[in-house]
């Protein structure tokens, strides 16, 4: 019935404009044109939310791949996604490479009970369709560079893009912010932890687990909503908390901790150096390259130290973490100026936190053959990380 009414309206037309084609056919060009803009329109009014949920609902299988080891940001919003893409009846895997060693990022897989998959090559993705949280450009195994992911989901710098979506927001202090907007752009219902979803009425829902991940990913990325937050963090922290299971979120924020995380906070303090409020330490091998990152988090909380960095050495390779609550140093920037031009060196990250790791580089004899390894001499390294915080390198 619908093709005769259509027939109908173009004999219609012809009969109006008799044997003047071009006239027919200019009519039929506005109409279409009509027609794409309408629905370029109601593209256009979609919320991110609603368009990635469409994304999703499109695809019969995904991989949700996160950052090398990944934390609770990622992993939350990995979660997330994966709640979603299951209500779709989209298959879903979530993916990491690297290790999950943080004793925080351990307890928050174990108590929300995370169904992950480590991978060391892109043979071993679970789909071809791509999706990247909490990073834009895949890495970490072998032939990520090769990988044009589906979709793209963060809040860090970059320049990675997704081949159908891309949504990098780094005014959010976290990308779990982000995910959870899109939940409550589409109307989804947190689950409170002592109801089952089908007693919300909502087409849509974010579950318990879900929720509480979430929330503990923003808490995580922005210290507590002290440190990065934006107002959006606050709403999505606000629009999850019907949803957070209570007890989770607390065994997930104290966990027991490691012996030697504690030691080397201790060598950290101890064996710190000072310039003006400038702190750096280099605290040796460590078995828990976990444990500097901790350390630094240690150290900008003492009263006089604005910006820190730690340098630690695991299995031949200098690991760096940097913290700063001063306006004056850009802690990505810094640690990014200090590696430039060093062989086997990478590093990078935002105002207030970065990180970076310098591998050996190999010895080689007269013939090319490897004899040995050797790292970057380490006092130099300290004074060329106190020159960068001081801005001059």
């Amino acid at each position: 019935m619908g093709q005769v009414a259509v027939g109908g309206i173009f004999t219609v037309i012809e009969d109006l404009v008799g044997t003047q084609t071009e006239l027919f056919v200019a009519i039929v060009a506005i109409a279409g044109a009509v027609g794409l803009a309408a629905i370029v329109y109601r593209w256009l009014r979609q919320s991110n939310g609603e368009r990635f949920k469409q994304l999703l609902a499109d695809q019969d299988a995904v991989t949700v791949l996160m950052h090398p080891n990944p934390d609770p940001d990622a992993m939350a919003s990995a979660t997330a996604v994966a709640a979603l893409a299951d209500q779709l009846d989209t298959e879903v895997t979530i993916q990491y490479s690297g290790q999950i060693r943080h004793q925080e990022n351990r307890a928050f897989r174990t108590v929300l009970e995370l169904e992950l998959e480590r991978i060391d090559h892109v043979t071993d993705l679970a789909a071809e369709a791509v999706i990247l949280v909490d990073h834009n450009t895949p890495r970490g195994f072998s032939g990520a560079e090769g990988i044009l992911p589906l979709a793209v989901v963060d809040h860090h710098p970059g320049e990675g893009t997704g081949e159908l979506f891309t949504d990098v927001r780094t005014d959010y202090g976290s990308c779990s912010s982000i995910v959870a907007e899109y939940f409550e752009e589409i109307g989804a219902v947190p689950v409170p932890a002592e109801q089952h979803a089908s007693e919300t009425g909502s087409k849509y829902v974010l579950p318990s687990t879900a929720a509480t991940g979430l929330l503990y990913g923003i808490l995580s990325d922005t210290k507590n909503l002290t440190v990065g937050a934006a107002a959006v963090d606050f709403e999505a922290a606000s629009y999850l908390y019907p949803g957070v299971d209570q007890n989770q979120l607390d065994r997930i924020a104290n966990p027991e901790v490691d012996a030697e995380v504690l030691e080397i906070k201790a060598r950290a303090i101890a064996g710190r150096r000072i310039k003006g409020s400038f702190a750096v330490c280099d605290v040796g091998p460590v078995s828990n390259a976990d444990a500097i990152p901790q350390a630094a988090d240690e150290i900008i909380r003492l009263e006089g130290v604005t910006a820190v960095v730690i340098a630690g050495e695991k299995d031949g390779t200098i690991h760096l973490s940097g913290r700063s609550r001063d306006d004056r140093v850009h802690m990505g920037r810094v640690l990014e100026s200090v590696t430039e031009g060093i062989s086997n060196a990478s590093a990078g990250g935002h105002a207030r936190m970065g990180g970076g790791q310098i591998a050996p580089q190999p010895q080689l004899s007269d013939g090319g053959e490897p004899i040995g390894s050797e790292t970057v001499p380490r006092e130099a390294l300290v004074e060329r990380l106190f020159s960068s915080m001081s801005g001059d390198v």
